[in-house]
């Protein structure tokens, strides 16, 4: 009995092994298939999905047409080298195409590759942030709170913690009250709170340039227009950002005055102060978003904590210096937009997760925390060190130099591209951040590579780079 499913009357493949098809093509674009490796019989797959054998005939056919598997006689049906770049047409369909740009180092960022030296790693190493496991802390959360734990939280947060946050603070120099802070998922519901909050599509706001790409993304699918200030070794180009608001009306200015990313540079005291009268005069919002505050000195230039929130929306995260699986981020600001915003989240999001706030309450309250910063610094401290060190005998331009810098934006020599210098490490399973990836034109060609100093201790990035460099690849 022929399958319905097996050809059309037009002699294309039918929907069903197209749908296969797509599934395995989907499996070998996952790395669930890697090249070279045998794919399962014919008949186990027909087996598998309750095919015909000439439906997954069929789709084999399909796939090795787009060049994904080859049949090797006698063995079977293999995943090509080159099926890792396939990609599906549907994949960047609909609205994701309009970010497609920024996600692709999103997706470098969430893969667990332990063999591959992550040079464009936006994390500190696992081993930085061992002393902070969260097996420690899990007894206490539980023993604390275990009736809670099984309802949704406050619109606002964890008290307890946002009481915590409150003392942190303070020791920035940033005086807030409880009823200003908003409990998050993570910095990027932060920044996903106060755009939906403030931008309309087709408002205009200001970001650095180079800057988060992640923030790009989210600006692009919003329907914002983005307008980049450029970024120098001491913060924002003030010249070009009082240019651009003479002409333009921004609602918004997203920036990073700290170990900025991708530069990792800071902003100097001068430049904060002109920033915010800036600000002041053209009635701008600035939206300090500082993930890394707990790898700076506490005494750091901010601009939050010079306007204590009056123009000044403050975002911060556990992420970097805890644990990225937490997700427990925050929002500072005057205490009416900080209602509107834990309404806002409570309309989107319900609430955050209780059990995660509750456990990074409890790693703030022990006394493990302060050494744990105190370490975190001074391996932060040598890392930037010697990174800086290996650069300068490279030959290496380096845009900023910070003393503590978990980014350095380094230009190599002999490399008008970096996008091609990260197509060369790749095989060698070194991943880098290409600058193109930081720019808002994402098309436009860049030098610069964002560097984490943490990834750049390990010998063999460090064997590689100067070899290919050497041999004239670079």
């Amino acid at each position: 009995m022929a399958d319905p499913g097996n050809s059309t009357s037009g002699g294309r493949p039918a929907p069903i092994a197209e749908k296969l098809a797509a599934l395995i093509g989907q499996q070998i674009a996952q790395g669930l298939y890697r090249p070279g490796d045998k794919l399962p019989s014919l008949r186990e797959l027909a087996q598998l999905h309750r095919y015909a054998k000439n439906t997954v005939v069929a789709a084999f056919d399909l796939l090795v047409s787009r060049g994904a598997i080859e049949p090797r006689r006698g063995s079977g049906f293999y995943v090509t080298a080159q099926a890792t770049g396939t990609r599906h047409p549907d994949d960047e369909a609909g609205l994701l195409g309009r970010a497609m740009d920024t996600v692709w180092l999103m997706r470098e960022q969430l893969k667990t590759q332990p063999e591959a030296v992550a040079l464009g790693d936006g994390f500190p190493p696992v081993e930085w942030l061992a002393d902070m496991r969260l097996d420690r802390y899990h007894q206490k959360v539980v023993r604390t709170g275990l009736g809670s734990l099984f309802r949704y939280g406050s619109r606002y947060g964890y008290a307890p913690l946002r009481e915590s946050l409150v003392r942190k603070l303070a020791v920035f120099g940033l005086e807030t009250a409880p009823g200003q802070l908003v409990l998050t998922h993570g910095a990027n519901e932060a920044l996903d709170l106060v755009i939906r909050y403030f931008v309309p599509p087709g408002a205009t706001v200001l970001v650095d340039e180079p800057g988060y790409y992640l923030l790009f993304g989210k600006l692009k699918l919003a329907g914002v227009r983005v307008i980049g200030v450029p970024r120098l070794a001491d913060g924002p180009d003030v010249a070009a950002l009082e240019a651009i608001l003479a002409q333009e009306r921004p609602r918004l200015f997203f920036t990073q005055s700290l170990a900025h990313n991708p530069t990792g540079s800071d902003i100097s005291a001068a430049k904060a102060y002109r920033v915010l009268q800036l600000a002041e005069r053209h009635n701008l919002m600035l939206v300090e978003d500082d993930p890394l505050a707990d790898f700076k000195p506490t005494a750091a230039v901010r601009l939050a904590t010079l306007d204590q929130l009056e123009r000044t929306i403050y975002i911060g995260s556990f992420s970097k210096s805890f644990s990225a699986a937490l997700r427990v981020g925050f929002i500072a600001c005057n205490a009416a937009l900080a209602s509107d915003l834990a309404d806002l989240k409570a309309l989107v999001h319900v609430s955050g997760s209780e059990y995660c706030e509750r456990m990074v309450d409890v790693m703030l309250r022990e006394g493990h925390y302060e050494r744990h910063l105190v370490r975190l610094r001074q391996r932060l401290g040598q890392a930037t060190s010697q990174a800086l060190r290996w650069f300068d005998e490279q030959g290496c331009e380096v845009f900023a130099r910070s003393a503590q810098a978990l980014y350095l934006w380094a230009a190599f020599p002999g490399v008008d591209d970096s996008l091609q210098l990260a197509a060369w490490l790749q095989p060698h399973r070194v991943t880098m951040a290409p600058g193109r990836v930081f720019q808002l034109d994402p098309t436009a060609p860049s030098r610069w590579s964002r560097c984490n100093v943490g990834a750049m201790l390990d010998p063999r990035f460090r064997a590689v780079l100067p070899a290919l460099l050497a041999a004239g690849r670079a």
